[in-house]
């Protein structure tokens, strides 16, 4: 398959490596968000108020990632952080699929995974933007996300063929993964850039920022939910199984392959605050529908349009770009901002569960509707500096 926009011939050597990392990495991912909510139901019989709690211990290296980036920054970039993550990543697979027989394995092991994810969603960001020319930053990451869609459907295609040949064999599926995780590893260890010049600071925390930080409690909200209880609906009120899920990852991948850089296209086209304006009414609407849909089909429809509309949470980076005092801000301003996220996202799917429990599924999604109309009167007031005037041309010499 080929990304949209993207000459494979005419890339640099690094950006080679970090297409292929981020493949390896979207199928480590697909594995995992494919069959997480089966692996609970099946192997340790999770209702879901406990599938609430589970969010906890998940989340807490999130909520402990700007610490952590910190101490890591003092003695390795952002390329050999990367590395270390996808290590973790895959001895937390690995736990999950061979030794995670009760509670406590299980919540050890799913710690060991979420820390090698989290770290990732601090550096691959500025790792993109590295790569990136100016004013092209939204197509970059996009196209890098087109990578990682194409993994996923690598990594969920094992799934639906393990699943297939042998059923619903989880210490196959997280093998799988642990294997795609190391992969990755190894070429995020290959790349070059980060490694001389200036390092990122460890911790930030500035005022022009607030904006970014507010995005990201939304975000936040966001995720959870539809990570804790989007899959969730499919699997414990509609029984659908792990092959059928694998098939929905797959045609949310297949369509982010192509849409994913073109969205990339549209963040540099319109700006970020039209985006994710419009994201938060998207959002609101795939609220509804989960909320009221009864027809199976058509909350396939609202799972796949909400693992799309995923992509768009580039432009949280891309506008920290455009506002960034000085690019040694990027990265620790990323990992603050991933804290404050799971700040929300620590204890929102625990207050979901319950309600989900007492009152009703339907009200889950409809507080995550409220928030989405409070997001989009947050994204209004995005504002971005007019990018700086090219150089005066010189007699004589050609623009």
């Amino acid at each position: 398959m080929r990304l949209p926009g993207l000459d494979l011939a005419r890339i640099s050597p690094d950006f080679r490596r970090m297409l292929l990392a981020t493949l390896c990495f979207g199928a480590a991912a697909g594995v995992f968000q494919s069959t997480f909510n089966n692996y609970l139901s099946d192997v340790h019989a999770l209702d879901a108020g406990a599938r609430g709690w589970i969010e906890l211990p998940r989340e807490l290296p999130g909520f402990l990632i700007m610490f952590i980036s910190a101490a890591l920054l003092t003695f390795m970039c952002e390329a050999r952080m990367a590395a270390a993550a996808m290590i973790l990543t895959a001895g937390g697979a690995l736990g999950l699929g061979l030794l995670a027989e009760g509670t406590l394995p299980l919540v050890a092991f799913l710690m060991i995974w979420s820390l090698g994810d989290h770290i990732i969603f601090a550096v691959e960001g500025p790792l993109g933007l590295t790569l990136a020319r100016s004013g092209n930053e939204g197509r970059r990451l996009g196209q890098l996300g087109g990578a990682r869609n194409l993994g996923t459907i690598i990594g969920v295609a094992g799934v639906w063929l393990i699943a297939r040949q042998m059923g619903d064999r989880y210490d196959l599926f997280y093998g799988l993964a642990a294997v795609c995780a190391a992969a990755a590893g190894w070429f995020y260890l290959r790349l070059q850039i980060g490694r001389t010049g200036s390092r990122s600071r460890r911790l930030v925390y500035k005022r022009r920022y607030h904006l970014f930080y507010a995005i990201s409690a939304l975000f936040g909200v966001r995720k959870q939910i539809f990570l804790a209880f989007g899959g969730w609906v499919l699997v414990s009120r509609h029984g659908v199984p792990v092959e059928t899920i694998a098939v929905l990852y797959v045609v949310a991948a297949a369509l982010g392959i192509v849409l994913r850089p073109l969205l990339g296209d549209v963040i540099d086209w319109l700006g970020e605050r039209t985006v994710l304006a419009a994201d938060e009414l998207l959002l609101l609407g795939v609220c509804l529908v989960y909320a009221f849909a009864g027809n199976v089909k058509l909350l396939y429809a609202a799972f796949v349009l909400d693992s799309v509309l995923f992509a768009l949470r580039v432009a949280r980076t891309t506008y920290l770009k455009k506002i960034a005092e000085d690019p040694a801000d990027i990265t620790p301003t990323i990992a603050l901002g991933i804290t404050i996220d799971h700040v929300v996202a620590m204890s929102l799917p625990i207050l979901s569960g319950w309600i989900w429990e007492r009152y009703g599924f339907q009200w889950v999604f409809l507080l995550a509707g409220a928030i989405a109309v409070a997001g989009f009167f947050v994204c209004l007031r995005i504002r971005v500096p007019a990018p700086p005037p090219p150089p005066p041309a010189i007699a004589g010499v050609a623009p």
